[in-house]
């Protein structure tokens, strides 16, 4: 029998990663290229487009390539993708500005003024929060501002459509990319056009909603001669990062948290239907027909660790960095960290929100530091996972992935925060797991996604400390009053 291979593309924020996986998950070849994102202007983030669309084609071929493997013995490829980035493209098809991804703020006004007029009425629609990171925000601020390339344009799209555009010449969205846009009614599955109205465009200018498992036709021959791939072999549309990711996990069933955490960071949960949050607190993303994904995203994950290391201008690795953390016992002697130091998204939803460190004594030293930056993260994780526990009910198990996720200090920290069993993938590519798995789904080579579940090499969990989950449950008492209580210095 001849060998079969599947390829997960995860196009992110900060890399294109591309994946050869075998068909029960064990990781055969990876490649990853950098993206570079510009700050023409304080608040300002954007993309090349074209760039990342070289970067993603090279990913490939250089990963069939390290794998040493045939065309002939790829089946499919999935696709996965960050969410939130908007670009302008005009009639060819060319962008005529950069892509805006999620952390560009340039639009909290815009995102001010929904919130305090109709703010509640779009999110109980979309499930989306009122957010400068939505592609819906994005287009008020461009419309508001006369953006050029807004007033030019012909098309409106995220990075990875204009991905498929140059690949198979469509323009077409799934579910989650959708949802994501905070245009998409998760109920119906169509374009708000009252919101459409808002921001001054039209449905025809946005792409056709389709499902995860949708094949991808007409890939242009010369764009798979660059891959390395057959032109007919199926691409499928997959969906965004972190649907894909909790699929990748495996935490695709009631009372299954997915936790990723990379430079920024989320915890999500698969469910059925809609399920929107009373007071905002988290979104709820479509997924397939049936199942949405409910959760929490954090701008402040590893960046804050990242930053407190340049600061203190350590020059050490980031695993010898973190092993100070291990010398200091949690709590880091009463010293607390607000994480806040690139605004906020959940659960406060604030862009305005700033860093804190509070509780500072002459005794604290520099592990201190380092071990409240890592608490301060967590503790934010978990805020965020109480709320996702009013809509879903408590967690039973909670599976990790992310670049934090190689840390077993932090994934105690994590166990014992969360007071409960931390399963981690041997793979820390979960999204580009889960995309190349809804692709053999696709092509009928599995069933089910509930079937992934048996092809996930998976380690040893990590177990809770009892002693210290106590003590951490009356220090994040303290925690969350004082985030609580800081939100109204936040301007």
């Amino acid at each position: 029998m001849s060998r079969e291979f599947v390829i997960g593309l995860d196009v992110g924020t900060t890399s294109v990663k591309a994946c050869v996986f075998n068909l029960h998950g064990k990781l055969i070849a990876d490649v990853e290229k950098v993206i570079i994102s510009n700050y023409p202007q304080q608040g300002w983030v954007e993309q090349n487009p074209d760039e990342i669309e070289q970067s993603a084609i090279l990913a490939i071929r250089e990963a069939i390539e390290k794998a040493s493997i045939e065309k002939d013995e790829i089946v499919s490829l999935g696709f996965s993708a960050a969410m939130h980035s908007l670009l302008c493209v005009n009639e060819e098809g060319t962008p005529i500005s950069p892509a805006l991804i999620w952390a560009d703020g340039r639009s909290y006004k815009q995102a001010e003024g929904i919130i305090n007029t109709i703010g509640n009425k779009v999110y109980a629609k979309t499930g989306t929060p009122i957010h400068p990171m939505t592609p819906f925000i994005k287009l008020l601020w461009m419309k508001e501002n006369e953006y050029e390339p807004y007033k030019k344009a012909k098309y409106f799209m995220s990075i990875k459509e204009y991905l498929i555009q140059c690949w198979f010449g469509q323009r077409v969205i799934d579910y989650s990319m959708a949802s994501a846009t905070g245009l998409f009614n998760p109920e119906t599955h169509k374009w708000e056009l009252d919101l459409l109205e808002l921001t001054g465009i039209t449905e025809e200018q946005l792409s056709e909603i389709v499902p995860p498992t949708k094949v991808l036709t007409g890939f242009r021959q010369e764009k798979a001669e660059a891959m390395g791939i057959h032109p007919e072999m199926p691409i499928v549309i997959g969906a965004a990062d972190g649907q894909l990711a909790n699929l990748g996990n495996g935490a695709i069933l009631p009372g299954e948290v997915a936790v990723s955490v990379g430079t920024s960071g989320a915890i999500r949960q698969v469910t059925k239907g809609v399920k929107v949050s009373e007071n905002r607190e988290t979104f709820c993303y479509s997924f397939t027909e049936d199942s949405s994904i409910i959760g929490g995203p954090t701008n402040n994950g590893g960046i804050a660790l990242q930053w407190l290391k340049d600061l203190l201008n350590d020059e050490r690795s980031f695993t010898e960095f973190l092993s100070d953390a291990g010398q200091v016992a949690p709590g880091a002697d009463g010293l607390l960290f607000l994480p806040y130091l690139n605004g906020e998204r959940a659960p406060i939803w604030n862009q305005q929100a700033k860093g804190n460190f509070y509780g500072v004594t002459i005794t604290h030293k520099k592990e201190h530091f380092i071990r409240s930056v890592l608490e301060g993260v967590t503790f934010n994780l978990f805020q965020i996972g109480k709320a996702l526990e009013r809509l879903a009910g408590q967690p039973q198990k909670v599976y990790v992935n992310g670049g934090l996720a190689r840390s077993p200090l932090w994934l105690q920290m994590m166990a014992d925060i969360f007071d409960a069993e931390i399963y981690v993938s041997e793979s820390h590519h979960s999204a580009a797991w889960g995309a190349a798995w809804t692709s053999l789904i696709a092509i009928k080579k599995v069933d089910s996604f509930e079937e992934i579940k048996q092809n996930i090499p998976m380690g040893e969990p990590t177990i809770p400390n009892k002693e210290n989950s106590e003590l951490y449950k009356k220090i994040y008492e303290n925690y969350e009053m004082l985030a609580t209580d800081m939100v109204k210095y936040f301007k």
